[in-house]
């Protein structure tokens, strides 16, 4: 353990060796948000939808990543992560549900809403995840 200023920080809980699960978390969200600007540009009309798929496959497995870091690490701070995601998740499932309707309200159909669903779903675990993991990384994975 060292001082920092009045704040006793230990080497455990900040250290290095975590892995970059925010980090990967944070490019899929990216990823998402370049491909809802890119369907958002061409609604009313029908957007192509090659790009968003592939945007949408390749936040997914980067999120699928960042969970499976998270479960792979030891002495993860799980109490703290489930208690901020948890909450998270209420607040950014209620956002994507909102923009979710401004599509289905504006004659959003078939593929493109479904790409879009599917976008906002991906929004709506990134952001908690990101907000989760960046918390339990600065707590004890004990009690004290």
């Amino acid at each position: 353990m060292r001082e920092a200023g009045r704040q006793t920080v230990t080497r455990g809980a900040t250290g290095g060796g975590y892995p970059p699960a925010a980090e990967l978390a944070t490019v899929s969200l990216a990823l998402v948000v370049v491909g809802g600007v890119f369907m958002a540009a061409s609604f009313p009309t029908p957007p192509p939808l090659a790009l968003p798929i592939a945007l949408v496959a390749v936040s997914a497995a980067l999120l699928g990543s960042a969970i499976l870091l998270l479960v792979r690490w030891r002495g993860f701070a799980w109490a703290a992560f489930s208690l901020v995601v948890r909450w998270a998740l209420v607040a950014y499932v209620i956002s994507a549900g909102m923009i979710e309707f401004s599509f289905v309200r504006n004659h959003a159909s078939g593929w493109p809403l479904l790409v879009v669903t599917l976008m906002l779903v991906l929004f709506a675990v990134d952001v908690p995840v990101i907000i989760a993991v960046t918390v339990a990384r600065y707590q004890s994975s004990h009690p004290a």
